[in-house]
């Protein structure tokens, strides 16, 4: 912005912008034990009236989300604490990837080596001299 598009209709400059300088922290994902996950599950399977359940997740400051997933982990057996978010790590991968390397590695090494036998026998095919491919001639 130029210094005249921001002079007011009697030509003075307004005052200055108060720019804020609080730092606003970060959102940080919320984590539950699997204690606390296991803890809510039963407080909202003993539930049986309308309303109590949704009284529970305002009290704790959960969604209907949470229960749904916690019951499903709940019921593929006990598995409310252990899973870890992300890709989940082939112990192999390592071992697997090193040995590809080392495999290309070789086979470039096996195509020029017979690239440069191959280059030998037409070399010694042109120089007329013996070849393991062919005896030497007898002189006798």
């Amino acid at each position: 912005m130029t210094q005249s598009s921001l002079q007011t209709s009697n030509g003075t400059l307004p005052a200055a912008v108060s720019v804020s300088t609080e730092v606003i922290p970060k959102a940080k994902r919320r984590t539950f034990s699997a204690a606390h996950k296991q803890r809510i599950l039963q407080e909202a399977d003993a539930c049986d009236q309308a309303g109590q359940v949704g009284a529970l997740l305002r009290c704790e400051g959960l969604y209907s989300s949470h229960l749904i997933t916690w019951r499903r982990q709940r019921d593929r057996g006990g598995e409310l604490g252990t899973k870890k978010r992300g890709k989940v790590a082939d112990p192999h991968a390592k071992e697997v990837a090193r040995l590809n390397r080392q495999m290309d590695r070789l086979q470039t090494q096996l195509d020029q080596a017979e690239t440069i036998i191959e280059v030998q026998k037409k070399l010694c095919t042109l120089l007329g001299l013996p070849t393991a491919d062919r005896p030497k001639a007898d002189n006798t």
